[in-house]
């Protein structure tokens, strides 16, 4: 655990000392928040504030898991492998966000070139995995702790569809001052302690140091936030947990560990879903922070209820892998 909590602090430490040097240009460049019109109304007030400060916690991430790999005795090529997945997620989030708040295209990246950078890093690290890492096609099932082998036709498209899924959902949970950076935060640190118990070192290593980027990030973006992550944030961190949970085996964990995330975008497809049959809206708002917004919770309200379901989730999730 030693090295776990020393990557981790350094990590914040860092975090937090660029926070002080990045939202001050990011102010200087103008690069603000854009709010919706049809949102909540206390939102309007958030108009102009600093976004795209995922990029504090992509320069941490990557430094200190690069000083570890140059230090580290073991074999390192799978935190590699992750990293790297993970920041082709957040580069992809940096082009959408640089998209809209520099060039001022508020369309930002086209969703289908969007879905199609994220479909292009699922099947890079999937492809990496198959071929060079050596773990199998096997997923564990978890309270069984059976180990499914899946024939690699079924095994490939799942693998991408779970990061997929898990990118999304995490960029439709960022909508609330410190709610992703919170959730994701108890999310990585489940994960970490799950590879611990598997004695995957290097695995909890790395989760140690995005919780520790996490931390340092969630200084700035704590009600009233001063910077907001934007998708270089959300896809970063959606890219270091699916990742993480598929080298694992254990992707099915995320039914239970991503539980406000999974909640969050079975949220946006009930209100598609349900206004297509109807004409009406099943929840106030999506997302389902939302929801919760319109109904009278402060955002802090939000964060700390959906955060503690989180923790719950997670602590289950430990105990039955």
């Amino acid at each position: 655990m030693t090295k776990q909590i020393i990557c981790l602090i350094v990590s914040f430490i860092l975090t937090a000392i660029l926070g002080k040097i990045i939202i001050p240009i990011l102010k200087k460049l103008k690069v603000g928040q854009s709010e919706r019109l049809d949102g909540p109304r206390a939102h309007l007030k958030k108009q102009g504030t600093p976004t795209m400060g995922g990029i504090m916690m992509i320069i941490s991430i990557t430094i200190i898991t690069l000083i570890y790999c140059l230090v580290a005795k073991d074999n390192v090529t799978n935190i590699l492998a992750i990293l790297l997945a993970s920041i082709g997620f957040g580069i992809v989030g940096f082009i959408d966000d640089f998209k809209k708040v520099v060039l001022k295209n508020t369309e930002g990246l086209n969703p289908k070139l969007k879905m199609l950078g994220l479909l292009i890093i699922s099947a890079g690290y999937t492809m990496f995995l198959v071929n060079y890492s050596n773990i199998g096609t096997d997923i564990i099932i978890p309270i069984l702790n059976y180990d499914l082998v899946l024939p690699l036709w079924i095994y490939i498209p799942f693998t991408i569809l779970v990061m997929l899924s898990a990118t999304n959902a995490v960029n439709l949970t960022d909508g609330v001052d410190g709610l992703a950076g919170s959730v994701c935060a108890i999310m990585i640190t489940a994960i970490s302690i799950i590879s611990i118990k598997m004695g995957i070192e290097s695995v909890s290593v790395f989760g140690a140091i995005v919780v520790g980027a996490c931390a340092g990030f969630l200084i700035y973006n704590f009600y009233k936030a001063k910077v907001m992550m934007g998708d270089t944030g959300s896809l970063l961190l959606g890219g270091v947990i699916s990742s993480m949970v598929i080298y694992l085996k254990n992707p099915l964990i995320l039914i239970l560990i991503a539980i406000i995330p999974v909640c969050e975008t079975l949220s946006v497809i009930l209100q598609v879903l349900y206004f297509r049959k109807t004409g009406k809206r099943l929840f106030r708002m999506s997302p389902l922070h939302h929801h919760f917004e319109l109904s009278g919770w402060r955002e802090n309200k939000v964060v700390a209820i959906f955060s503690g379901i989180t923790l719950i989730a997670s602590i289950v999730a430990i105990g039955i892998v």
